[in-house]
């Protein structure tokens, strides 16, 4: 099973003119909070376009963790690792979805990031709850997501991109998905020309 057939409208795009719309990827994550020494799960990964730079920065052997239920998205992920020259021991890879968290990942992280696949999750109050299960008190969780616009405004090398609008989810509706589990929010960040990233904390144990 790929991401589209589990989750519409989240297949991996053209590596081209993802490169041109996401240029430095180590800004995106850094400005997101992801910070050396922070263990990380890069959820629904893909090809890894921000799982090796996720490993760079946080260094370390195993705090990357990434899970794709396409395998094939998991072997293309691992090629591109080793292209970025990331020790094959920075990070661990899982096959599986997010009802599999739980059962699947060695350790609790501390950060989950989930990029421009939150849209077209069927369930997507169920994920988040899934989420804030696995992840450790004091936690964080990321969504990336394309902005509430047309696609016919959201261009890529004079074409339009991104899933199809009826699809596309403004701050407020994912804030009405995710706040019910538990988090809290933390912000919402400006990721031009056409994303936001928001951010939300999962309370520390009093």
């Amino acid at each position: 099973m790929n991401h589209s057939d589990r989750f519409p409208a989240t297949g991996m795009p053209d590596s081209d003119w993802w490169q041109t719309l996401w240029p430095d990827p180590e800004a995106v994550l850094r400005g997101l909070g992801i910070d050396f020494g922070v263990s990380v799960l890069d959820l629904c990964c893909g090809d890894g376009h921000f799982t090796s730079t996720i490993a760079h920065i946080v260094g370390g052997i195993g705090r990357t963790m990434a899970l794709d239920l396409d395998p094939e998205m998991i072997k293309l992920a691992q090629q591109r690792a080793i292209k970025d020259g990331i020790p094959s021991e920075a990070i661990r890879w899982f096959e599986g979805n997010a009802d599999d968290l739980v059962k699947k990942l060695p350790s609790n992280p501390e950060y989950v990031l989930i990029a421009n696949t939150f849209h077209g999750v069927p369930d997507k109050q169920q994920m988040a709850r899934n989420v804030f299960n696995v992840l450790k008190p004091g936690g964080q969780f990321t969504i990336v997501n394309w902005h509430h616009r047309s696609r016919d405004d959201t261009p890529v090398a004079g074409e339009p991109r991104g899933p199809v609008t009826d699809m596309r989810m403004s701050p407020e509706q994912v804030m009405d998905e995710v706040l019910p589990v538990g988090f809290k929010l933390h912000g919402v960040i400006e990721l031009p020309p056409y994303h936001y990233g928001i951010v939300f904390d999962k309370p520390k144990v009093s």
